[in-house]
């Protein structure tokens, strides 16, 4: 066994590798495969705080990188670099989108939300909203898709921003309280169940 085969992975580690294979954009993380070297101490928890060994990462540069190098594989999250692939534990959605701007109105619309990590994202077809509901509270909860399965948590006021703008509209035989972008609309909740809270 070499040397290399024997070391833990680190957060170190991990960075030295994603910087090495940066570039501009997105690495291609969905191109690599290296061998699965155990899981990282690592957490996201659901407000978009990242922690390592428990500690939360303070350095937002550091954040930053590791949110280019994650990859979600069926229901597990993972960092990947070149070399290695670790797991990690999202409590929620890996992202948060902590803010976003509205141009125009109707089905030409465009929401463009702003995450924790600095992407920007606009709905639309290959990025969609959904909205589940927690079945003991009724308490809705917003995501949008940002990219191969990465999902992003809307934070509350930003919900609460959207559903100022947003519109009735049938869907599917009912009509619904949604929103427009991009020309997608996405429901929210029943327009019949608006009146009922």
């Amino acid at each position: 066994m070499s040397a290399q085969n024997s070391v833990k992975p680190s957060a170190e580690s991990l960075a030295a590798s994603a910087k090495a294979a940066g570039g501009k954009g997105l690495p291609p993380v969905h191109k690599w495969n290296p061998p699965f070297c155990g899981d990282l101490d690592m957490r996201i928890a659901r407000d978009g705080t990242w922690f390592y060994l428990g500690t939360p990462i303070g350095r937002p540069e550091l954040v930053r990188l590791f949110s280019t190098i994650l990859r979600k594989d069926d229901d597990r999250y993972f960092l990947v670099t070149p070399v290695e692939k670790v797991g990690i534990t999202v409590d929620d959605a890996p992202f948060v989108a902590v803010d976003f701007e509205a141009e125009g109105t109707g089905a030409a619309q465009q929401l463009t939300f702003t995450t924790n990590v600095g992407d920007r994202v606009t709905a639309g077809p290959e990025h969609r909203i959904r909205v589940t509901r927690d079945p003991e509270t009724g308490e809705p909860a917003p995501y949008l898709h940002v990219r191969a399965g990465l999902e992003a948590l809307i934070d509350r006021k930003s919900f609460y921003r959207l559903v100022e703008i947003g519109v009735d509209h049938p869907c599917d035989g009912k009509d619904w309280f949604g929103l427009w972008s991009d020309g997608s609309f996405f429901p929210i909740i029943e327009s019949e169940f608006l009146t009922q809270e």
